[in-house]
């Protein structure tokens, strides 16, 4: 990529599950199971629409669907259980790239931040397992705030704690829920696809647009 092509950002704000982590086709066959176990049908389909959403956006949507008896917290603390289970097993799948751009980032002295919609015992675990928990300058989580993506609430905390204005920040999502959050905050986006592609009007919003986080190394002329 040619050198006029290319951005240095001040910091960087990064999303977890299905931009960081091949999660999402890692936990959304999960849902079906965990449903079961309370005699619910969870689609592939219902479980796409959870995708990015925070927890209490997730459990409105669900019981706006099966109705308000459904039983969410048992459901999502089973869903929990196997996911915990199948990455303990297994660990935690890390999508290309991540590695070569936090090194990358590391070395050029660019802080960077966790903007993400799972808990903060669910996002210090994963960081942790795959390794790269000490590299990130600050994690802010969907139970740090009060209104959850596609809201701009995390994305304008994760900013504050990386000290910098929303518009010196650059953020990576995958998710239509976190590009309306960070175009709502006013950052910069990034999109990389993972199992959903946006609406167009989401898109129109998108700032750059990469393949992989390979890309964004050069995207950063880094």
């Amino acid at each position: 990529m040619n050198k006029e092509n290319t951005i240095r950002p001040s910091a960087v704000i990064f999303d977890m599950d299905g931009l960081m982590f091949d999660t999402e086709n890692l936990t959304i066959p999960i849902w079906e199971p965990a449903g079961n176990l309370y005699g619910y049908q969870i689609t592939r389909d219902i479980v796409m629409q959870l995708i990015g959403i925070s927890r209490k956006r997730s459990q409105e949507l669900l019981q706006e669907i099966f109705g308000v008896d459904f039983p969410f917290e048992k459901i999502h603390a089973e869903f929990r259980r196997l996911v915990y289970k199948e990455i303990e097993e297994n660990g935690v799948p890390k999508k290309p790239g991540l590695d070569y751009l936090l090194d990358n980032l590391v070395a050029a002295k660019i802080p960077f931040g966790l903007a993400t919609s799972s808990s903060k015992a669910t996002a210090t675990n994963n960081l942790k397992k795959a390794g790269i928990l000490e590299k990130f300058t600050t994690i802010t989580c969907g139970d740090e705030v009060e209104n959850g993506k596609p809201a701009p609430d995390i994305f304008l905390l994760a900013a504050k704690r990386l000290g910098f204005s929303p518009n010196d920040c650059i953020g990576l999502e995958d998710s239509p829920a976190g590009l309306m959050g960070l175009h709502a905050a006013g950052i910069k986006s990034i999109f990389i696809k993972d199992v959903i592609e946006p609406q167009q009007e989401i898109l129109d919003t998108v700032w750059r647009r990469c393949n992989d986080l390979i890309e964004v190394v050069a995207l950063f002329g880094l």
